[in-house]
């Protein structure tokens, strides 16, 4: 990538400065984040109990809508089960609400099937933005690691969102083993997306063959905008028809990887390092789950928490040097 081609004279370049123009209503976003009201609603209180059951089988306590409510706590708070049923309990209780509170032994088996929908606010072309991270298992065993310095690898998962550049928020997310391929969770991903996207936009990891057929099959009007590989040479119909990957490297061939950069709209991809290091500073860089469904429902709810942070107030700034 050329930030690291060029590190060893990086440092002799001027470091970007910029201006947040809306402070004032970001400032009072960031206050709001941490206030109660902004997760329980009178939406949550009304649809509190879950309505009666048709089909054959147990009656439900507890509404979707409660669950979720709860798990929010859980993860916003970074609580454990018990912690977040006795949140849940002394909310109710300051209220004075005549509402049953689901234990953690609900709370968890609930979790394995919750349905979490994504909050998509905006409407129109999308410039997505992918990137993985990795996101740690917590267990009984990580004390003894740390304590004893066990050689054992740990365990993690791969977590795979696409963000939108306009406004940042989380529009899809796939949680991995971490043996799993970038490229394979593109589909995945676009699978979540409500619109078409205007552009697509990854690193290196996204310099396959395979992903610009499938974005153009589904979606043949989007720019894919994937750095090629140094090794890259331009294909055989490239006189004839040129593909995209053809002109991106026609383009550095032209004004160099920083000139196809500034060209292309590469740079946008660092919003999505943005989202990533959000999710890590609020909901944390480990997984409290033990299992596979729990943990993707785990990070469905991070993602949809974030998102209605970001409803709050959105930094707007702008370049000054």
């Amino acid at each position: 990538m050329p930030f690291k081609a060029n590190a060893a004279r990086r440092h002799r370049t001027p470091k970007q400065q910029h201006r947040v123009t809306n402070w004032a209503e970001y400032d009072t976003s960031l206050r709001q984040r941490g206030s109660l009201t902004v997760w329980f609603t009178e939406d949550a209180i009304t649809a509190w109990r879950a309505e009666p059951r048709t089909t054959r089988g147990g009656q439900p306590r507890y509404s979707a809508l409660a669950i979720r409510t709860a798990l929010t706590l859980r993860a916003v708070f970074r609580l454990a089960l018990r912690q977040t049923e006795g949140l849940i309990g002394s909310i109710l209780q300051l209220l004075g609400l005549d509402l049953a509170v689901p234990d953690h032994s609900t709370l968890s088996r609930r979790a394995e099937t919750l349905e979490v929908s994504r909050l998509q606010s905006r409407t129109g072309p999308i410039h997505l933005l992918v990137d993985s991270t990795g996101l740690r298992l917590c267990g009984p065993g990580e004390w003894l690691i740390e304590k004893h310095g066990a050689q054992r690898r740990r365990a993690w998962r791969k977590l795979h969102i696409g963000v939108d550049a306009e406004t940042g928020e989380i529009l899809a997310s796939e949680l991995t083993t971490s043996e799993a391929d970038d490229g394979s969770q593109v589909e995945p991903l676009l699978d979540q997306i409500t619109g078409p996207p205007a552009s697509f936009i990854g690193d290196g990891a996204y310099d396959q063959a395979d992903i610009y057929r499938m974005i153009a099959k589904r979606h043949p009007k989007a720019d894919v905008i994937v750095p090629p590989r140094s090794t890259a040479v331009l294909s055989e119909g490239v006189e004839i028809a040129p593909t995209q990957r053809d002109r991106h490297l026609q383009s550095i061939q032209e004004h160099g990887r920083i000139g196809w950069q500034k060209r292309s709209g590469y740079n946008r991809r660092a919003l999505v390092e943005t989202a990533i290091s959000r999710f890590k500073r609020v909901i944390g860089d480990g997984l409290r789950s033990r299992t596979d469904q729990r943990r993707a429902t785990e990070v469905a709810i991070a993602a949809r928490a974030l998102n209605r942070m970001l409803e709050l107030g959105y930094p707007k700034s702008v370049r000054i040097v």
